[in-house]
């Protein structure tokens, strides 16, 4: 044992070793390290949060939507050329996803309380007539797929008794003579008579050239009238004139937007959407209606063809076909209906001297008279 004189010495030296080991750690280190790790893993989590696969969707893509189709609005303004890249870019855009998407909340039935509100607002931004409405009620709607595709009131619209009328409500893009297999979409930019039909599969014609097979009298020429649906527009179309319809063919393409100025910047976009073509005959020989789709385009229905069914999931380029008979359709007869703005295309053969009354930039209503001639005709 040691003496008591020894460990009492040793204490001076002992005790400040005890005191260093058994310090505690100081509160402020502990509570600056936790301070920095999580704010570290609060950076972390904002950087995956928006770097996500669902912040890309959700976020990323609608804000460069806007952003570009934004600048292209301003680029159309000022004559700017696109380039293919930026085509190709666009058109990656998943706007049939969207249009989908916006066709299954048009059709859901709004409650009665906010139709007024919704149905009212709709009014006002987009200038709707709702006076040539059959029902001027707006709480009579119960969805805005059914106030989009509302019917007119009788007496709304008069038909003309001339041989070919309006189809629709809207504003002519282009309209004349389709004298090449290049047609003109608007002024300076063009798109492909064969790839917006497809293959002349119809008429028995052997001739090689795919224009003249289109005609049954080689002294006519054919003609051309684009007709752009807004999205204040009466949606409903009619039958141009007295003809027969014999074929259908539906491309199930893209869904880009057929908006004036973007018809500027993108040559062959009608050949590009989706559309459903009707080919037939009237008094000239061919006759043909088209309606092309378009972004937010729930969906396009025929009545005449149940069996039609777009903007569905599948393959973008495929096509179908369908031989329709000889159905009878009358001038100004219900022939279809958008749920939401889009493009109607008429291509028919007629007669060199055949002009139109109308130019780009008119606008037209269900039943007014197309050619000049017509009109002082009819007077």
């Amino acid at each position: 044992m040691f003496p008591p004189t020894r460990i009492r010495s040793c204490l001076p030296v002992i005790n400040p070793m005890f005191k260093q080991r058994l310090r505690p750690h100081r509160p402020f280190r502990q509570t600056a390290t936790l301070h920095s790790q999580t704010k570290n893993a609060a950076a972390q989590y904002q950087r995956n949060k928006w770097m996500s696969l669902q912040a890309i969707i959700t976020r990323w893509v609608p804000l460069g939507s806007v952003i570009y189709v934004g600048w292209c609005y301003i680029r159309a303004s000022v004559n700017y050329e696109v380039s293919k890249v930026e085509i190709k870019f666009y058109e990656m855009f998943p706007f049939r996803i969207t249009s989908r998407i916006w066709g299954h909340l048009a059709a859901c039935e709004l409650p009665t309380s906010l139709r007024n509100f919704v149905y009212g607002t709709y009014v006002r931004v987009f200038n709707v007539n709702i006076d040539d409405a059959a029902v001027t009620d707006l709480t009579y709607y119960k969805s805005l797929a059914a106030f989009f595709a509302r019917p007119l009131r009788d007496g709304a619209r008069c038909i003309s008794a001339v041989p070919c009328v309006s189809p629709c409500d809207g504003v002519v893009l282009n309209c004349g003579p389709a004298d090449t297999e290049k047609i003109e979409q608007v002024k300076g930019v063009t798109y492909s008579l064969e790839e917006f039909l497809g293959p002349n599969t119809w008429s028995k014609t052997m001739d090689k050239d795919y224009y003249n097979s289109l005609l049954t009298n080689k002294d006519n020429i054919l003609h051309q009238c684009i007709i752009y649906l807004a999205p204040g527009d009466y949606h409903r179309f009619h039958s141009p004139c007295d003809w027969t319809a014999s074929f259908r063919r539906h491309f199930s393409g893209k869904l880009l937007s057929v908006n004036p100025w973007m018809a500027r910047l993108i040559p062959g976009l009608f050949t590009m959407n989706e559309r459903a073509v009707y080919v037939g005959n009237w008094e000239h020989g061919f006759f043909s209606m088209t309606a092309v789709g378009a972004t937010n385009v729930g969906s396009i229905e025929i009545y005449s063809d149940p069996l039609l069914r777009t903007n569905t999931k599948g393959r973008r380029n495929r096509v179908d076909e369908a031989n329709l008979g000889q159905i009878s359709i009358k001038k100004g007869e219900l022939f279809g209906q958008f749920n939401m703005g889009s493009t109607i295309i008429l291509l028919f053969e007629a007669p060199k001297d055949f002009k139109f009354e109308f130019t780009s930039g008119d606008r037209v209503q269900v039943g007014e008279a197309l050619t000049q001639a017509a009109k002082a005709q009819a007077r």
